[in-house]
């Protein structure tokens, strides 16, 4: 599970100091120059790189297993392309070819929006936005870029050229509308383009088995056999995705060679296991030896692994993330961990839907040394894993806050949106002295005790069942307003993670502003919310600002023709929080579709466009760009005559087409018929 809310944050606030005792961290140097954290910008997005702390104190043996495990990702980095759409890689291959092939005139404004175009699909992996899901609209014809696929000896179908230029077709990745289907309305590959959802219920419902930590469907297509019945296509080594998956394998094999110890070798066999085999009891107790496994500095997420761009909340996107302990920075936030049981105890849910017994959640601050897949190039900055909710119960989970991802994000944005949209010089002095660490903070308890807490009631089956489409805006919701409720717990500062409770004013002053304005900016005008993340946000704040009314808890108001968010008292605020968060878990605890859906359709979708129209205009003139997503650094391996490594090196490019174009030639495995 993810937490983008500080991405959100850190993006749209821009927060530039931590707090008296929590200082930003000095951006580093290259050898030549000072770093450069942004080096372009297009569309909506930035562009943005970010450094690896701590790999040149690594042991040889610890950096080839960092290169190793990275290496494992890109050889999957073909799978995330076809599960987003069925002719993404065919699109992609054939922007890679143009761009590589082609001699004639690159001044031209085709030439500029074509490389554009090509920059959107490589950012989201295919050729739907990777927030908003709308499929991109090339500013170019379809006989310019006809013409270039002749010019450079590639060629491309009707059906594709149809689905690359005709606005009507395939135009939603994920749909979350169910008057429009849910699974008849997105193009993602998870399913047959006939398949609908309602057989999609029948079938899961009718192979689900006693064992509930099972996450059926999680690594296959669905798809409709020669006789019409439905079945499914299995993403593993000998089944679909096999070509690639070969290659990811070989490259964890690799890693066995030079895992830290026992126990991080042996969750890597099981994965291992799992990716040739496609068997989810091999991913099951692939989750319970990885969530044991925490000694190391070097650790991993790998394999289909979030729902989110499924619809049904079934299938699982492919992604890597590799990560080294920032030992200082975990060692600070070990105390949330370690008090998950009195947080648990302490939470405004009904005593029923308490866990009576915290169990094994561990905590790290990381530096990413790599990702790919669904993680990149945009990328979460909080990850909280296992996702089955009995293994989580049972076993614990693993939660890691991307530290030097947040870092980047800061170095990257100046404080210009804070200072337009704060109220006051109250709020903005608030914001530059709190802001930091009050994002470390939330992300900490959202992820560590926020996505662990609470459980299910007897028989009540997993909340993706129960809750449908509503589920991950719900859940992450929940792990929201935990965070929300407790950061302004005095016990924090007796703990020692913040001096006072004026971390928990700036955040939610934060919270507020973005869930009910700045997060607008990555919507387009005139429509509604679709992403589960922003539900969550806008649904929280827009029903502590209904509830808060007869007590004035909070407002919108009017200042120099502006509208700004003031909080007229924040432990009452506290106390809606905690209201709403204790309605959250009933709703999922007992699988209460009606009202979860009511609480999201009614607070989470509808945007006021007045408002909207307000966000758009005083943002446009500070021309930050609403979404960030990052070059990743290379590794390159030194040898010896032998051919043995000796060494690997750490590069920090700084071009991000030519990455992409560069993966393109050297990691990508899945056979394309255009």
């Amino acid at each position: 599970m993810r937490n983008l809310f500080w991405l959100l944050a850190i993006v749209l606030v821009g927060f530039s100091v931590g707090c008296s005792n929590q200082e930003k961290p000095e951006p580093e140097t290259t050898a030549e120059e000072e770093f450069v954290w942004s080096p372009e910008s297009f569309a909506d997005k930035k562009i943005i790189r970010y450094q690896v702390p701590g790999f040149e104190k690594l042991s040889l043996q610890q950096k080839k297993l960092v290169y190793y495990l990275v290496q494992s990702g890109l050889a999957g980095r073909d799978i995330i392309y076809d599960q987003l759409y069925r002719h993404n890689l065919k699109v992609r291959k054939a922007l890679e070819h143009v761009l590589e092939n082609y001699n004639g005139d690159k001044s031209t404004d085709d030439w500029k929006n074509l490389e554009r175009y090509a920059k959107n699909v490589f950012f989201s992996n295919g050729i739907h936005h990777h927030y908003s899901s709308d499929k991109f609209n090339p500013d170019f014809s379809r006989e310019y870029f006809e013409g270039l696929l002749k010019e450079t000896g590639h060629e491309l179908s009707d059906e594709v050229l149809t689905a690359m230029f005709d606005p009507a077709v395939d135009n939603k990745r994920t749909n979350f509308d169910p008057s429009k289907g849910l699974v008849k309305g997105s193009s993602v590959n998870f399913y047959d383009p006939d398949i609908t959802e309602a057989e999609v219920d029948a079938f899961y419902s009718a192979i689900q088995k006693s064992d509930e930590a099972i996450e059926y469907g999680l690594n296959s297509k669905l798809v409709r056999g020669e006789n019409g019945q439905l079945m499914e296509k299995s993403w593993s080594v000998n089944g679909m995705y096999g070509a690639a998956l070969k290659e990811v394998v070989s490259w964890l094999e690799k890693a066995v060679g030079v895992a830290e110890n026992e126990a991080q070798a042996n969750a890597l066999k099981l994965l291992i296991e799992y990716y040739n085999t496609g068997d989810l009891n091999k991913w099951k107790e692939f989750n319970v030896a990885w969530v044991q496994a925490t000694e190391g500095d070097i650790d991993y997420i790998h394999g289909f692994v979030e729902v989110y761009n499924d619809p049904k909340g079934y299938k699982g996107s492919f992604e890597n993330i590799i990560q080294i302990k920032d030992f200082d920075a975990s060692a600070r936030m070990e105390k949330v961990a370690a008090s998950a049981q009195w947080f648990e105890d302490n939470s405004p849910i009904m005593d029923q839907h308490k866990r009576a017994e915290a169990t094994g959640v561990s905590y790290k601050v990381v530096s990413v040394a790599g990702e790919s897949g669904d993680a990149s190039p945009s990328t979460p900055i909080g990850v909280n894993l296992p996702n089955s909710n009995p293994l989580r119960v049972k076993y614990g989970s693993k939660s890691v806050s991307l530290g030097n991802i947040i870092t980047a994000y800061a170095n990257a944005d100046g404080p210009g949106l804070l200072q337009e949209f704060a109220l006051n010089d109250e709020q903005i002095k608030r914001a530059q002295d709190h802001g930091q660490l009050a994002g470390k903070i939330h992300t900490a308890l959202h992820e560590v005790i926020g996505h662990a807490s609470g459980q299910l009631e007897p028989g009540v089956p997993q909340p993706a069942t129960t809750l449908k489409s509503y589920s991950s805006p719900l859940e992450e919701a929940r792990a929201d307003l935990v965070a929300l409720y407790f950061i302004m717990d005095s016990t924090l500062v007796e703990m020692g993670l913040m001096e006072s409770l004026e971390v928990g004013k700036a955040e939610y002053e934060s919270y507020l502003r973005n869930g009910l304005m700045l997060q607008l900016r990555r919507i387009e005008p005139g429509k509604n919310i679709e992403q589960a993340h922003m539900r969550n946000r806008q649904m929280v704040s827009n029903w502590v600002l209904e509830k808060g009314k007869a007590d004035n808890v909070v407002e919108m108001i009017q200042k120099d023709g502006k509208t700004y968010i003031q909080i007229n008292d924040y432990m009452k605020l506290r106390d809606l929080f905690g209201q709403l968060l204790r309605e959250v878990q009933r709703i999922k605890s007992q699988g209460d579709y009606e009202a979860g859906k009511n609480l999201i359709e009614t607070y989470g979708v509808q945007v006021n466009q007045d408002i909207h129209k307000e966000v758009l205009s005083r943002s446009e003139k500070l021309n930050i760009p609403p979404y960030g997503g990052f070059i990743n650094p290379k590794y390159v391996p030194v040898t010896d005559d032998n051919g043995e490594i000796t060494d690997i090196k750490l590069e920090y490019p700084d071009d991000f087409l030519q990455q992409m174009l560069d993966y393109g030639k050297n990691h990508s495995f899945l056979p394309v018929e255009n």
